[in-house]
């Protein structure tokens, strides 16, 4: 079935052939009339199906049918997805249809920038609205322009993701906003998983529903390669050489995994000719939107990230998802590679495992999707090569040994903890695939809970002679070394860490040996963290 099939303005279809949509996905031709006629859609389809135009298309033929009937400052639709990211594609997509609606004015309200700006956008423009935003920005603004914004003749509301933005902790502010809205209006939830939790928070009648069994598109093949952790660098790289003509998503677990391997491997002589481009939640929101249009515009490269690129994105042309760390959620696994294979095209994913995360195989197949083992070929290592590009510089040293902590610290957060079991970690041969110089202080190896099997030690290097390559930065070092000394010599005045331990020491009967000293002060420590969150 086409567009043209549909009952829909000439404007509309004018659009549409614009961009190139003219045959309807199975979501689109059920879900699109059913919207138009005033019904509540909750829609759960695999990713790259088309849902972002499944609700994009009723809401300007909604708005347009009723646009002699809005005044200005009256807000028409509401359009929520969970992070900046998928709010501004949504905006991008919409801005087209509404460019022959001159009665309505399409507004982006995400964080990342200044509100002021969004405040008097809002004020000084003196037509309808069509609202994109992201649950925090949006209610912020709601409530502070209250006296500017009318949402009493609203037609439609989106909640895109709406499994996400429970996951994000978005459910209060999604629950405030609904409460600022009229009863009467088409409510659509639109997710890759179930969410009946925010379907009746949202009132969204269930009787009108479209989902699909299946959790990943036809044309998507799913692999999986079993590696050792000292080989999984070794291996990702391997596969960026042999890839480098295609356009390729790696995921990891935490930004600091981002930074790390992006700036590491690109110090790599074997890795020169691939083009990598970083993106994460704690990047500054116009660095990350740079960074996304960066990755668009290229016909082959690699981006790294984390999550934040997981959801709705509609990236062109993307070849290869690398799940270089399996998702902490297991329901992000069908989102992250949702990236490729959209809307009926071939598309590529591979996801690593450790030995002893081979199980997850077959939990992935009582979800539905379908995987299959990739043989694990023969690859180049490339530890030396990490290992002396940090040698060469202290921040890559620093940012491996941020990254290694920080993937420990997120391996303990995993949902399936039955299978992603971090007691059976070799931090030994973790620590040797980051490629670093040493083994980080850290309370588990004190403890005695892990060991450094497996770990090789460089010998011979002063880590404290170890310089920026950033001249700035190797100054303002040394400038705090030489200031160290003389304030290691003023007398300290006992911190309340150092309190406790002596109060413990007076104990009668009591004696403490080294390991019981460290382990009480790393406990006072993390007490004091907890209690300062």
């Amino acid at each position: 079935m086409r567009f043209e099939d549909l009952a829909l303005s000439a404007e509309t279809l004018a659009v549409l052939r614009g961009n190139g949509f003219y045959d309807l996905t199975p979501v689109q031709e059920r879900i699109i009339p059913q919207l138009c006629r005033g019904q509540d859609a909750l829609v759960c389809a695999v990713t790259g199906s088309g849902k972002t135009l499944a609700f994009v298309v009723p809401i300007v033929e909604i708005l347009r049918k009723h646009s002699a009937s809005f005044h200005p400052g009256q807000v028409g639709a509401i359009v929520v997805a969970p992070t900046r990211e998928l709010a501004s594609q949504i905006f991008d997509v919409s801005r087209p249809f509404f460019a022959g609606l001159n009665e309505f004015d399409p507004v982006l309200l995400v964080g990342g920038a200044d509100v002021s700006l969004d405040v008097s956008s809002i004020e000084k423009c003196p037509r309808a609205k069509f609202l994109v935003g992201t649950p925090g920005r949006l209610l912020d603004i709601m409530q502070r322009c209250s006296s500017h914004l009318d949402f009493s003749s609203l037609k439609v509301l989106i909640l895109d993701e709406a499994d996400r933005l429970l996951e994000m902790g978005h459910d209060h502010r999604v629950s405030e906003i609904i409460s600022l809205l009229p009863g009467q209006r088409i409510t659509g939830l639109f997710s890759a998983t179930e969410t009946k939790e925010l379907a009746v928070k949202a009132g969204v009648r269930q009787e009108y529903s479209f989902q699909t069994k299946k959790q990943t598109p036809s044309t998507l093949s799913v692999q999986y390669l079993i590696s050792d952790a000292d080989e999984k660098s070794s291996q990702l790289a391997q596969f960026l050489l042999e890839h480098k003509s295609k356009k390729t998503i790696v995921y990891f677990m935490t930004c600091a995994s981002v930074d790390y391997w992006g700036t590491v491997l690109q110090k790599v002589d074997i890795m020169k000719n691939v083009s990598i481009v970083v993106l994460h939640g704690k990047m500054k929101q116009k660095s990350r939107e740079n960074a996304l249009q960066r990755f668009t515009d290229m016909p082959s490269g690699v981006l790294f990230c984390t999550d934040v690129a997981a959801r709705g994105l509609d990236i062109p042309g993307v070849d290869w998802i690398v799940q270089y760390d399996p998702p902490q959620d297991p329901n992000t696994f069908v989102h992250r590679v949702g990236r490729t294979a959209r809307i009926g095209r071939v598309g590529h994913s591979v996801v690593f495992l450790l030995p002893k995360e081979d199980t997850y195989v077959g939990f992935l197949r009582i979800r539905n999707v379908p995987v299959e083992e990739r043989n694990k070929p023969e690859a180049m290592d490339i530890i030396p090569m990490l290992r002396a590009a940090a040698e060469s510089d202290r921040d890559v040293m620093e940012k491996g040994l941020k990254a290694f902590v920080s993937y420990f610290r997120a391996y303990k957060e995993h949902h399936c903890n039955y299978i992603f079991q971090w007691k059976k970690l070799q931090l030994g041969k973790i620590a040797m695939g980051f490629g670093l110089l040493q083994l980080p202080s850290m309370p588990e190896l004190k403890r005695g809970i892990f060991t450094s099997q497996h770990f090789v030690p460089v010998e011979g290097i002063d880590f404290s002679a170890i310089k920026y390559r950033d001249k700035s930065r190797e100054k303002q070092r040394q400038r705090e070394l030489k200031a160290a000394p003389s304030r290691r010599s003023k007398p300290e005045k006992s911190s309340k860490q150092d309190k406790k331990i002596a109060a413990v020491k007076r104990i009668p009967g009591k004696k403490r040996s080294l390991r019981d000293m460290e382990e009480l002060s790393e406990d006072y420590r993390q007490w004091k963290k907890q209690r300062q969150k």
